[in-house]
């Protein structure tokens, strides 16, 4: 698991809450994939990203346009938080989130600044794509 700098017992994702009450219940247990809007899914992603559990990234991935497989994290990445900057419910089946999430790898600071767009299917919010800044 990679570490982000967030406090040692506070979410991944920047929440004060632990994970395991943020976004763990998202990545499984009962309510697995099931939350409860677009915002609420690009958080758990960030910490699924944070964590590197590939599969929960690609179960909540739109079949249209989610890639076979992904990369685990590359060796000596550090996240180090996310900034959701926008969240806006386009329609009734439709969202966009925009945020920032920072990482440092080899010393050198990245910044991943993204609109992105999300889907409702079935009771399921899906990322879709995004646009980047």
């Amino acid at each position: 698991m990679k570490k982000s700098s967030s406090s040692k017992n506070s979410c991944p994702c920047g929440n004060p809450k632990t994970y395991e009450v943020c976004c763990g219940p998202w990545h499984q247990g009962p309510q697995y994939l099931q939350a409860p809007d677009a915002a609420t899914l690009m958080r758990s992603r960030y910490s699924a990203f944070v964590r590197d559990d590939l599969d929960y990234l690609l179960a909540t991935w739109h079949s249209s346009t989610r890639p076979h497989s992904l990369e685990p994290n590359p060796e000596g990445l550090q996240w180090l938080g996310l900034d959701v900057r926008r969240h806006e419910r386009v329609s009734d089946t439709e969202a966009i989130v925009e945020f920032v999430a920072r990482n440092r790898l080899n010393g050198r600071a990245n910044r991943l600044h993204e609109v992105s767009r999300f889907v409702l299917e079935q009771g399921q919010w899906f990322y879709v794509d995004g646009d980047f800044s």
